[in-house]
């Protein structure tokens, strides 16, 4: 079985179409000018990219804001009134009760139903 060498074979004719080419230009440069031809492009990215994602990321904020809605006091006291009270005098007595109603519910007897959407959300059914 033959052993082939590691290194590519480039001809070393100053004038082959490799030694013509923008990347055989730039491998050349690169050991003199590190910073010019990797450093400042690599850095000039990154700061692109972070006025570029500026905008995007206040979207993603605007539509979490738009989802959560501030409450007036007269909306927070009624929150609870329809609810059912649990320990009411008693206390004791009316959480083991609680406990014991919820116990005996059939865990196993279920449905899933889907939540409605709000208007403009995808609902995620493809």
């Amino acid at each position: 079985m033959a052993v082939f060498q590691s290194k590519r074979y480039r001809p070393a004719s100053p004038h082959s179409a490799y030694q013509q080419t923008l990347a055989a230009r730039y491998r050349r440069l690169l050991p003199k000018h590190p910073f010019l031809l990797f450093g400042l492009p690599f850095l000039s990215t990154i700061v692109a990219a972070s006025f570029f994602l500026t905008p995007a990321t206040a979207l993603r904020y605007e539509k979490h804001d738009r989802k959560v809605q501030r409450m007036s006091e007269d909306e927070a006291l009624g929150l609870g009134k329809n609810s059912r009270r649990v320990g009411g005098e008693g206390g004791r007595d009316t959480m083991r009760e609680e406990y014991y109603r919820l116990a005996a519910k059939d865990l196993d007897d279920w449905e899933n139903k889907r939540v409605e959407r709000l208007k403009g959300e995808p609902d995620g059914i493809l």
